[in-house]
């Protein structure tokens, strides 16, 4: 299986007819794409009434890849609204149950900070949140480079392979340390690719006020896509299970790279959910 998506829901302008409330965004984009991650659950663990609203908007083949709480992965710096790690890590799983006893849960993304380098105290933290986390599916994406390096890339996907957590493999732009390059490589039956486009100028945090905004200003071309193409068709035939989520969308550009490439893998989704005709 195959799925291709973007991150989030509610900003892709070009899938929703003007004036589409809030609340209906989830279901008209089920129309369009069988996978979409949650973003929301990095900047707060969501109420379950939340994932239970969403679980009922989607189609019955509908998934979710679902991001870990920024505490969880060391982003939040500041004190965290629960009284210790562990209570954190039970708040997050409880309020994601609907989605897994829905069995719409493809994986949780846990992505790390460029901070977050390769060292002995992390790799504690990771085989930490693989023990709290259960039997859960887990996706790992860094954004260091040490992880990656000559010396450390086998090891670390030695690592990944034995820990039993899904690999993410990232097209970014190669910005210095805080990036990573693609790396083609399957360690489990499910594997996640994230394009977040190439904008180099923009990756970094220089101390522009609008950093978070334009950061993932990129729309991919025809070219770079093809190349995709092969690099998706040899990973498919590496996997089950695969799982492709644009997130170059600081432009808009997502759903229209997410469908492109759709049509160049010439893949036909029949479980969306039925789009409404517009006859006026």
């Amino acid at each position: 299986m195959m799925k291709i998506g973007v991150t989030g829901w509610g900003d892709h302008d070009s899938l929703y007819p003007d004036g589409t409330p809030a609340r209906e965004k989830l279901a008209v984009y089920s129309g369009h794409f069988p996978v979409v991650e949650v973003d929301s659950s990095f900047y707060a663990v969501q109420p379950v009434k939340n994932y239970e609203k969403w679980v009922a908007s989607t189609p019955q083949d509908f998934s979710f890849v679902v991001k870990a709480y920024q505490g969880m992965t060391g982003h939040s710096r500041g004190k965290l609204p629960f009284e210790s790690v562990k209570e954190m890590y039970e708040a997050f799983i409880e309020s994601i149950q609907p989605v897994i006893s829905s069995g719409k849960l493809e994986m949780v993304l846990f992505q790390y900070p460029p901070w977050f380098d390769c060292k002995k105290e992390n790799v504690q933290m990771l085989r930490y949140a693989k023990e709290m986390m259960g039997d859960i599916p887990l996706a790992l994406e860094f954004r260091n480079q040490t992880w990656f390096s000559d010396e450390m890339k086998e090891k670390t996907l030695q690592f990944i392979r034995e820990e039993n957590w899904i690999h993410t493999i990232c097209d970014e732009p190669q910005a210095g340390q805080g990036s990573i390059p693609i790396v083609m490589h399957t360690t489990s039956e499910k594997t996640l690719v994230r394009m977040h486009g190439r904008n180099v100028y923009g990756w970094n945090n220089q101390g522009q006020p609008n950093w978070r905004e334009v950061r993932y200003l990129y729309r991919y071309n025809e070219t770079e896509l093809q190349e995709w193409r092969e690099r998706i068709q040899q990973l498919s035939s590496e996997t089950k299970d695969l799982t492709i989520l644009f997130n170059n969308n600081s432009g808009g550009d997502a759903a229209d790279n997410a469908k492109q490439m759709i049509e160049l893998l010439d893949i036909q989704y029949d479980f969306l959910a039925p789009r409404q005709l517009d006859l006026f």
